[in-house]
């Protein structure tokens, strides 16, 4: 009796927390991030992003574009590592290679739009600066460090990236609309979030439904739980409408549009507004709040219709789907279990384990983050919400972004298959640096967030990165003398 009821809270715990999730307000930047990574995918010129990475760019040109490139093409260590392969053996310098390998998984747009709607703007924010900024710096101490085997690697011109390839206008005014409609679900303004008017909807029953949805899931914010309205369920409902009418109407795509692609695309119109109105259920029925927000997003959807029509061709149209599409098959199942982990996860961990180990912005608080990124990968988004279920726990905002540093960059078996492409002594030389300034960040953070002011934060960042460029300079120099010695 008592395994079965062990059993069961935990199926619960899956279950409504997989229910809260699909029924939360991220819907508005979960959609329309998928349709940006698709685009961004379809619509860029591979030439426009790749011949940025060549070994004659200047470095003040090459290791920003890696960076932009990374977040780019792709949202995932499991898609970035071929493309770090190709860009690698095919003329790329092992400094901007290492920062596209790095950037893209630890602060790809889906995975910075997740974390500020999930976990909280200032996170994401902190997790897309310290990225960037070490991401860089670790492509260049790499780039110094192997500088001999580099130059050995290929000595011809980078024909790869010789390409002229352009972005056209149209493609870029697409993702800007794209973009806005993004802002316009996600931003928490009041010309967006105040009501204008109010359609009460004739529906008994609501109210007890709503009741009955709070009595299955319930609301508890002190362990991550988010229960699920009536609006949630119904959005839940016509998630699972257009898994369905897109596996019928996109999936083969370039056989030629069909009438569950128009469905599909309905349908996602459709669950987009729902999703920005409010909604209060009531005895008298079921109140929708028209607010700015469902207003912005209705007019950049016919926005969206209308450059579709007049300046994406056919196939463009047809690639900027199914690259949507494909981005939803591979991330969206790993969500949904994942989520339902957290759940699992959640009725096993005890919020005392994790205050123990990392509820302060220690050293071993940070590394240990970073080391549980090591043994327990999960895949681009799952992270952030098993990183929600540990701040709701207990954990400490400093080693929470350790955590979401390391995840993607270090999972073991990311290590193996990087070591594979570049060396196993490269590849665990950047686990180490990766490790290092995943710790660090966390630390930097933490320190911030725990009151220090941005003046005393920043003495520690330069303190630490002037002991730094000091061992490089030594390194540096030791290496001129040797291969003029040699020479």
């Amino acid at each position: 009796m008592n395994t079965l009821y062990f059993i069961t809270t935990l199926l619960k715990g899956g279950l409504g927390n997989l229910a809260s999730y699909l029924a939360a307000h991220v819907l508005l930047c979960l959609l329309p991030a998928f349709f940006i990574a698709g685009a961004m995918t379809a619509l860029i010129p591979k030439e426009t992003i790749a011949r940025f990475l060549g070994r004659n760019t200047p470095k003040f040109i090459s290791y920003p574009a890696s960076a932009m490139a990374g977040s780019l093409l792709a949202v995932c260590s499991c898609t970035i590592l071929p493309l770090f392969a190709g860009i690698h053996k095919k003329g790329a310098g092992i400094g901007p290679a290492i920062t596209f390998l790095f950037f893209a998984p630890a602060a790809n747009i889906l995975a910075i739009i997740y974390t500020g709607g999930i976990i909280g703007v200032d996170l994401a924010f902190a997790r897309l600066f310290l990225s960037l900024a070490f991401g860089i710096g670790i492509g260049m101490i790499m780039a110094l460090i192997f500088r001999s085997d580099d130059a050995a690697h290929d000595e011809a011109t980078d024909t790869m990236f010789a390409g002229d390839g352009k972005m056209r206008r149209s493609s870029l005014l697409f993702l800007m609309v794209l973009l806005i409609l993004l802002l316009s679900g996600t931003l928490k303004i009041g010309l967006l979030t105040n009501a204008y008017a109010t359609l009460t909807l004739p529906i008994s029953g609501m109210d007890k439904f709503q009741n009955f949805l709070s009595e299955l899931i319930p609301f508890d914010s002190a362990k991550g739980e988010e229960g699920v309205t009536a609006q949630g369920a119904i959005l839940i409902g016509l998630l699972a409408l257009i898994g369905i009418a897109s596996w019928k109407g996109i999936e083969n795509i370039f056989d030629g549009f069909n009438r569950w692609t128009w469905i599909s695309l309905a349908l996602v119109g459709l669950t987009l507004l729902i999703a920005a109105v409010g909604m209060s259920p009531h005895a008298g029925g079921l109140d929708i709040l028209i607010n700015g927000k469902s207003i912005g997003v209705f007019i950049t959807l016919v926005i969206l219709v209308w450059m579709c029509r007049k300046y994406l061709s056919y196939d463009e149209t047809q690639s900027f789907l199914w690259e949507s599409w494909n981005f939803v098959k591979q991330i969206f199942p790993l969500l949904v279990v994942g989520v339902f982990a957290v759940g699992i996860i959640r009725e096993l961990i005890k919020p005392e384990w994790i205050k123990a180990v990392a509820g302060q912005n220690t050293i071993l608080g940070n590394f240990t983050g970073v080391v549980f990124g090591v043994f327990m990968y999960f895949p681009t988004l799952v992270e952030v919400p098993i990183a929600k279920m540990f701040l709701g726990l207990g954990m400490h905002r400093g080693p929470l972004l350790a955590y979401l540093m390391a995840d993607p960059e270090l999972s073991l078996q990311s290590i193996l298959i990087t070591a594979t492409i570049i060396g196993r002594i490269k590849a665990w030389v950047y686990v180490g640096w990766v490790a290092l300034f995943s710790t660090l960040a966390g630390l930097i953070y933490g320190s911030w967030i725990d009151g220090a002011s941005i003046g005393l934060v920043v003495m520690y960042l330069i303190g630490f990165l002037a002991v730094l460029s000091c061992a490089l300079w030594f390194v540096n120099r030791r290496n001129a003398g040797t291969y003029g010695a040699a020479g």
